[in-house]
């Protein structure tokens, strides 16, 4: 499955917030994104491990399981998740 998420870098703790569930009137959902919050810096690539090891334990897969598809250096990237 693919998701998006959205990082907030040196974040206090840890942590995945699921998408809202607002939805327009088209039923198109807004803001279709997991906002992942991590410890790790934005620097050398620290945060998007530590984005791919709190996905792997929230979806229980291994960390192979996560594979980032775009926005290694933007806020708002895409993952695939393999159950």
């Amino acid at each position: 499955m693919r998701i998006f998420v959205k990082v907030k870098a040196n974040s206090r703790e840890n942590k995945v917030e699921e998408p809202p569930q607002r939805l327009l009137q088209t039923d198109e959902r807004l803001n279709d994104y997991y906002t992942v919050s991590v410890k790790e810096p934005p620097v050398e690539g620290k945060a998007n491990d530590a984005v791919v090891r709190t996905l792997a334990e929230y979806f229980s897969v291994s960390r192979s399981q996560v594979t980032l598809l775009s926005g290694s250096t933007s806020k708002i990237k895409t993952f695939e998740i393999k159950k």
